[in-house]
Formats: C-alpha cells, sequence, structure tokens
C-alpha cells in the first residue's frame, strides 16, 4: 500500500487522490482520448482514486474534482499535469488556482494538502516514446 507523510500525517491511499489535468478543448474529438486515457489508467490501479480534469473549455474543472474528493473524506489530492511542458499555466494559473481552492476549502472546514506535479511531458519515458516515433517517421520518409 502507497503511503506518504505529510504534515506530520500518514495517509494511505483511501485518503490520498489523484487528479489529472489536461488543457481542455470543445472539440470532443480533441477530449476522447482523454477518456479513454483514465480508463486505460484505472485499469492498471488496485483502486486508488485517480479523476480526470480540465483548465477549461471542458468539464469537469480541477476546482469542481479537487472540490468534489475533499468533500467525500480525501485529504491529499496529487495534480498531474497531463502536459509537455511548465508554461504559464503551470507555473502561475494552476498554482493560483490552487491556492485560491485550498482556502475555500479551509473555509468549509476542509483541510486538504495539494500537491502539483510537473508535467508528465518532462517524464524521461514520455522523452524516450517521442523520439522513438519521429526517428520513425522520420526514417521511413526517408
Amino acid at each position: 500500500m502507497r503511503s506518504s507523510v505529510n504534515n506530520g500525517v500518514s495517509m494511505s491511499k483511501q485518503q490520498s487522490a489523484t487528479v489529472l489535468l489536461a488543457h481542455g478543448s470543445s472539440d470532443q474529438n480533441w477530449l476522447a482520448p482523454f477518456s479513454d486515457l483514465l480508463g486505460n489508467i484505472r485499469d492498471g490501479l488496485n483502486g486508488e482514486r485517480v479523476e480526470m480534469s480540465y483548465m477549461e473549455l471542458a468539464d469537469p474543472s480541477m476546482e469542481h474534482q479537487i472540490t468534489m474528493l475533499a468533500r467525500e473524506g480525501f485529504t491529499h489530492i496529487d495534480v498531474m499535469p497531463l502536459f509537455f511542458a511548465a508554461g504559464r499555466h503551470l507555473r502561475k494559473d494552476v498554482p493560483g488556482q490552487i491556492d485560491a481552492l485550498q482556502s475555500t476549502l479551509k473555509d468549509e472546514g476542509l483541510q486538504v494538502s495539494i500537491t502539483l506535479h510537473p508535467p508528465v511531458g518532462l517524464e524521461p519515458e514520455v522523452t524516450d516514446a517521442l523520439r522513438h516515433i519521429v526517428v520513425r517517421q522520420v526514417s521511413a520518409n526517408s
């Protein structure tokens, strides 16, 4: 069982949840792969809670998902951005949204720690996969 310590409090996987964060689009064709991805991720887990959210132009929002999880009793939420790199949204907008949300949740009597992780695009496995795809495509077109 995964556990971590935050502010001296041990957290089991039942108290922790993850919110995936994608940019968002009003185009259903753009959204569909994220729904599929969420299903595939959930299939690979052992009951850990993972939800999808979007920055803009699509629902549910990150704020909605975190609030829902906090009201369900989750005390720690990891936000995992499904972005390629950390641009303005991840450097300024999302941290500001998280700070505001934590204040709102605290006003509701909900103590929730929220951790914003680096974008998945910075993970070595992602850059390796992209490199393999580009090399394969360039080689095939040569």
